[in-house]
């Protein structure tokens, strides 16, 4: 036998030889060894073979097969014979007894394959740690070319769950719908029902080991189930709801022969559309209280679902689509849900609970599990690594105390690699980050199991973002490395280094077909450019929500001024190391006051020495590659667009340091200062725009108006670099413009601003005129002291205080004419999903997609009041026809402040009251 492949335990104090007949043979590949003959039989002997171990006997024997074996299965022959069985068979027990090495019992999914004399035996605990050591000597057969001469090896995988994510969603909405609802239809997504790349897929992750997969849906009841009591809420017609019976169970019998467990994800509340018809109700409304319809339909589907599909989980999404931090998520999860679940099983006269996960998003989850645990046992949690980005392999503060209390409820905590809305659409694949990330999944959040999203155009499933020659690659082609590096350490965190480097060059090599030392170049290049985006992110950043897509760039505004659109603090607070915003950094440079941690000036640096070094390690393997060439360039293009994003952020940032200083001087020298980087932070755009061209589509793959950084995406606009660079240029040319009327208008009186002017409503609720020393609440003494002249001489709704802490506020009104409504929400700082309960949270995308259905995400007029003893106020606007209808906000303290015409402007800008330098508005310098 040829060859050598010993992978000893560490304890091991000597190898058990798989001996077969060879002789010895010279050639220029110098002394080796041939097989004399090349039978062999594959012999299960535990029984009948469940599904997965036989798939896994037949992919040895394809291994086998196409390194020149004769293979003959479940027959004895004289000669060389693997044996496969469970671990306390008899003989399988006589077997381990006659090596020399002693093995240990294997745990869950976990495996032994030991050799002695002509017997080469793999054993495992259950169907899983077969199968994975099928694969395991099978890709080591494919390795080689033979089997391995001697061979004692154990393994099994250190997190319980390892599964990977698809989306049964779109970039856009379909007509008439609203956001996550898409019946499941071969118009739709005609990929759901192509059987031959299902098997692609499903072989790709069980080649990485991986043993779930999650389907994303708003509600997918209404298409694979039919209610008896609902009949008419069926979504798809009758050959379509066949097409999708067949479907789901084509996908979940080849999922479990290679140990999937497929998922499925979906929100609540929704209702299917002709459901909610029938009923005159929304499928979906964030505010609206539980209603027992609603909440029989849903358990009626949870349980028809379980009944039809007992061995596919069920993972729970309790927020966005209702409110999803109070008791309502409680009362909907442990009398809806897990009562359907139950009902479901006692149809099928089972007792054994399937695994449910509850996803830890907009919703107190320990709250919920520490009221669900009694009910329900088999629980699992969920909850995003770096929000929708990747940012940090170690997140800190409260969104890592949430994560750390989760772990310690006894159930299994799963981390979500989530959207990466800061990588999309470049090739991301650093090894070193991957695996720092899932160390800190272990060491820091208490993790045990990964849910990893595709690493770019989640929502074009299964295609990704690049334009070859007029046709479409696949994710899962493209982004190899993505998977495979996610998934091999999911399955180890703690190899080598020394073996990691090695295998990884190993990798690139194999795949461009160079030297390992050019494939080490690879690895160099994927490592820098896998610093720039989460670093871009965590330290200049608006959001780690999909509402920002990174690569894009950013508006000068965004970066001076990011509270005007939203700033999602945890960020900043948890998902980067310690450090500083650009407008900390400003002001403590202006008041001489020391810096902490990574500072934007530090990582301006850094990110351009990154682009630089990705970009001259690969041009150094260019003339080297042999295969994948055309891939290999399409890398290459993605690395100096890397280049080019950070050569564009790097001089951005520089400038707007430099300009921020105004704030303090009042000097218009220092915004003349700034000129030169902004003039090269738009030619490094330009650069970038030119090597998009032609060779994507798009750079973000959700392409709705809930896009907002750095410009509004409605119907699929700024999708791309091309659109973005006359809004740089004509930044670039306002503030020019603004600086010279600076310094030759002496004198320039200020805008006068005028109080906004009110529509006539019908409302049957007390009202107030906004004023100084208006009384806001009637059961209250708090007033007004300072309001913005926008405000002034408003009527406002005078609401209760304390019956807000307990009921979501509703306003009934009508009017004839469209209508704004002034809401005020107040400024808190507030710990990772936690509930407030004093105060309602204002309208947030990444909590909640339904918060801008109104146009209401974005704070119009921040600082806009002062209250005594209260928070600042920031006014949003709600925007509504004619009508007749009701306004539905958050339980907590927040004001309604009046009605006005929905034909006039708004301004968007911040009115400073109690505000000092660090808060004064530029923003002008950039607006014309």
């Amino acid at each position: 036998m040829v060859g050598l492949f010993v992978s000893l335990l560490a304890q091991a104090g000597g190898a058990d030889f798989f001996l077969a007949k060879q002789h010895k043979e010279v050639s220029s590949k110098g002394l080796h060894f041939v097989r004399e003959q090349k039978k062999i039989s594959i012999n299960y002997i535990s029984g009948k073979a469940a599904p997965r171990v036989q798939w896994g006997m037949d992919q040895l024997s394809a291994a086998l097969k196409k390194a020149g074996y004769e293979v003959v299965i479940g027959k004895n022959i004289s000669g060389d014979v693997i044996v496969v069985g469970n671990w306390d068979a008899a003989a399988v027990q006589q077997q381990l007894q006659r090596l020399t090495h002693r093995f240990d019992m294997p745990g869950k999914e976990g495996f032994v394959i030991a050799g002695k004399e002509n017997k080469l035996l793999i054993t495992g605990t259950d169907e899983s740690g077969l199968l994975y050591g099928c694969l395991e000597l099978a890709d080591s057969i494919g390795q080689l070319g033979h089997l391995p001469a001697s061979i004692g090896k154990t393994d099994q995988p250190q997190m319980v769950l390892r599964g990977a994510c698809i989306g049964v969603q779109k970039p856009y909405y379909l007509p008439g719908r609203a956001v996550y609802e898409y019946p499941y239809t071969p118009e739709t997504f005609p990929w759901l029902y192509d059987k031959q790349l299902w098997v692609q897929y499903l072989d790709s992750l069980a080649a990485n080991r991986m043993n779930a997969l999650f389907l994303w849906n708003g509600h997918p009841f209404a298409s694979l189930v039919k209610l008896k009591a609902y009949p008419y809420a069926v979504e798809v017609d009758e050959a379509t709801f066949r097409k999708n019976e067949e479907m789901y169970s084509f996908l979940t019998t080849e999922a479990d022969k290679r140990g999937i467990w497929v998922i499925q994800m979906f929100y609540n509340i929704i209702v299917s559309k002709p459901f909610a018809e029938k009923h005159h109700l929304k499928t979906q409304e964030r505010e609206r209280p539980i209603i027992p319809l609603i909440a029989d339909y849903t358990r009626k589907s949870i349980a028809a679902f379980v009944e039809k599909y007992p061995n596919v989980g069920l993972m729970v999404c309790l927020g966005e689509a209702m409110e999803g931090v109070g008791n309502d998520d409680i009362e909907w999860f442990t009398k809806t849900i897990i009562p359907g679940v139950k009902d479901g099983l006692a149809a099928l006269g089972k007792t054994a609970e399937p695994p449910i996960v509850l996803r830890a998003h907009d919703t107190n989850a320990p709250e919920v599990m520490q009221a669900a645990l009694p009910l329900y046992k088999n629980l699992y949690t969920e909850a995003k690594f770096n929000g929708e980005a990747l940012t940090t392999p170690r997140p800190r503060g409260s969104w890592a105390a949430l994560h750390q209390t989760l772990s310690k409820l006894g159930s299994v905590q799963i981390e979500n690699v989530h959207i990466l809305a800061n990588l999309e659409p470049f090739r991301y694949g650093s090894p070193d980050f991957i695996y720092q990330s899932v160390k800190g999944m272990h060491e820091v959040m208490g993790g045990n199991g990964l849910h990893l999203y595709p690493q770019a155009s989640y929502w074009d499933w299964p295609y990704s973002a690049d334009s070859v020659k007029g046709k479409r690659l696949l994710q899962i082609e493209r982004d190899w490395i993505w998977y495979r590096a996610w998934a091999r350490y999911a399955w180890n965190a703690d190899r080598p280094k020394a073996e990691e480097a090695q295998y990884w060059n190993n990798q690139l090599a194999a795949k461009y077909g160079c030297s390992a030392a050019d494939g080490a170049n690879i690895v160099a290049a994927y490592d820098q450019s896998g610093e720039i985006a989460p670093k871009l992110l965590r330290r200049f950043g608006i959001t780690d929500g999909n509402r920002q897509t990174l690569t894009l760039g950013m508006l000068m505004t965004q970066l001076i001024n990011p509270f005007r659109y939203g700033l999602f603090t945890l960020l900043y607070e948890s998902e980067s190391p310690e450090g500083e915003m650009i407008i900390d950094y400003v002001d403590k440079e202006m008041k001489g006051l020391p810096h902490i941690g990574e500072t934007p000036m530090a990582v301006s640096r850094e990110v351009i020495a990154h682009g630089d070094a990705a970009v001259a390690a690969l041009e150094k393997v260019a003339p080297y590659v042999t295969q994948n060439r055309e891939e290999f360039e399409r890398l290459l293009n993605d690395i100096k667009c890397y280049r080019a994003m950070a050569y564009h952020f790097s001089y951005k940032v520089n400038a707007a340091i430099q300009l921020l200083r105004y704030k303090y001087s009042g000097d218009t020298k220092d915004l003349e200062a700034a000129i030169p980087d902004l003039e090269r932070s738009v030619a490094a755009y330009k650069e970038l725009a030119r090597l998009t061209e032609g060779t994507y589509l798009y750079a973000n793959s959700m392409q709705t108006a809930q896009r907002k950084i750095p410009m509004r995406g409605v119907d699929a606009t700024f999708i791309h670099w091309k659109e973005m660079v006359p809004v740089f240029e004509k930044e670039l040319a306002t503030f020019a413009y603004k600086i010279d009327s600076l310094k030759n208008i002496r004198q320039k009186s200020a805008a006068v601003r005028k109080p906004l002017v009110q529509e006539k409503v019908n409302i049957g609720q007390p009202v107030i005129t906004l004023q100084p020393g208006a009384l806001l609440f009637s059961d209250t003494t708090l007033r007004i002291k300072q309001l913005a002249p926008e405000l002034a001489g408003i009527s406002g709704v005078q609401l209760a205080y304390h019956q807000q802490q307990h009921t979501p506020t509703a306003i009934r009104f009508s009017s004839t004419a469209p209508v704004k409504v002034l809401v005020g929400f107040y400024k808190t700082q507030r710990g990772a999903f936690v509930t407030d309960t004093t105060y309602a949270r204002p309208p947030e995308l990444e909590t909640n997609a339904a918060a801008d259905d109104y146009g209401q995400a974005e704070a119009r007029i921040t600082n806009a009041l002062v209250i005594d003893n209260m928070p600042p106020v920031n006014v949003h606007t709600y925007q509504f026809t004619p009508g007749t209808h009701t306004l539905r906000l958050p339980k907590g303290a927040c004001l309604v402040l009046g009605f006005v015409k929905a034909t006039q402007p708004i301004p968007v800008y911040d009115a400073m009251l109690g505000g000092d330098e660090k808060s004064k508005n530029i923003d002008w310098l950039f607006e014309r």
